[in-house]
């Protein structure tokens, strides 16, 4: 199978049997095979919201669609996508609603759970895709436990990383205090105006530091630090995406079991979120395993890039 931009297999085969022999090895001519160019960025209709989607692999391989949190967009997953396209999946990763580029509908009941799942299978229906992998971190993980519950048909394999499960989120607050205090910033959210205006303050200063001080040292680059606040100046970013926390009154019951496949990875030093709703989210799943990265924190996925990726391929691969 050919990747995107890269030129085909089949080709440079024609052309090994083809040049005089000494002219080029078969060696170099499988590295020229593996050559693949960026990922490709496109603007896709999912429904009636329109999404920004960087998409990389090869045209034909089983889709993963990859789901970002919060304060995230695509760029949350860069150092798992050429890892996934390279091993031949079809990597499909969405700004989600509300952030960086993609649509930003107004008012809050447009970020209530039942639209963010429904952006997911407008997204795969717009691109003909009938089934496939998700993985989800964050909030993106939390979209992806309700598709686990809603969209069984729908799903092959599902993947989550420090998100956890809806109802196990709600019934771990009321018998964990050290929780809720973890969890009380999404209190503030709640308000109206004032925390646009602390967090677009200083060019983003607080969710750059949020950033840091969530993740190991050497997790976030200064360059990539710039290219978050450049996503988080876009017009009405900061509403949308605190639009995803406002929204949390609208929440669905989420209480079938999940029957898909399932592996939830968990940095155990997690600031936000405590290691107990990793085990108590897998409560739901008929089929699921939980893979705990110790010295890891909440960006699991960039602190533990090569584990992590090493994990999901033998996950998906399966």
């Amino acid at each position: 199978m050919c990747f995107r931009g890269a030129i085909p297999a089949c080709v440079v085969m024609k052309m090994v049997t083809k040049w005089p022999w000494g002219r080029i090895s078969l060696a170099t001519a499988t590295l020229v095979a593996m050559i693949s160019f960026a990922p490709e960025h496109r603007f896709v209709n999912a429904g009636n919201i329109r999404l920004h989607v960087v998409e990389a692999g090869p045209a034909g391989g089983k889709p993963v669609i990859l789901l970002h949190g919060f304060p995230d967009f695509w760029i949350g997953w860069r150092r798992q996508i050429d890892a996934l396209a390279s091993a031949g999946f079809r990597v499909i990763v969405p700004d989600q609603r509300g952030y960086n580029v993609s649509d930003k509908p107004k008012g809050v009941r447009e970020y209530a759970l039942a639209k963010l799942l429904g952006d997911v299978v407008a997204l795969a229906d717009a691109l003909g895709i009938e089934r496939f992998h998700l993985v989800g971190h964050d909030w993106g993980g939390v979209v992806a436990w309700t598709a686990g519950a809603k969209l069984p048909s729908r799903l092959d394999k599902l993947v989550i990383l420090n998100a956890p499960h809806p109802e196990a989120l709600f019934a771990h607050l009321l018998r964990s205090p050290t929780q809720l205090l973890r969890s009380s910033y999404a209190a503030f959210f709640q308000v109206p105006v004032l925390p646009e205006a602390v967090l677009g303050a200083r060019h983003s200063a607080l969710l750059a530091r949020a950033l840091r001080t969530s993740s190991r040292s050497g997790a976030f680059l200064e360059e990539e630090i710039a290219e978050y606040r450049q996503a988080w100046q876009q017009p009405g970013a900061l509403t949308g995406m605190l639009n995803w926390y406002r929204a949390l009154r609208f929440r669905p019951s989420v209480k079938e079991p999940i029957t898909t496949p399932t592996l939830v990875l968990w940095g155990m030093q997690d600031h936000a979120l405590e290691g107990g709703l990793a085990e108590r989210s897998l409560s739901f799943c008929n089929i699921g395993r939980l893979q705990p990265f110790e010295r890891a924190m909440h960006w699991v996925q960039r602190e533990e890039a090569s584990a992590v990726n090493a994990a999901l391929l033998t996950f998906l691969d399966g």
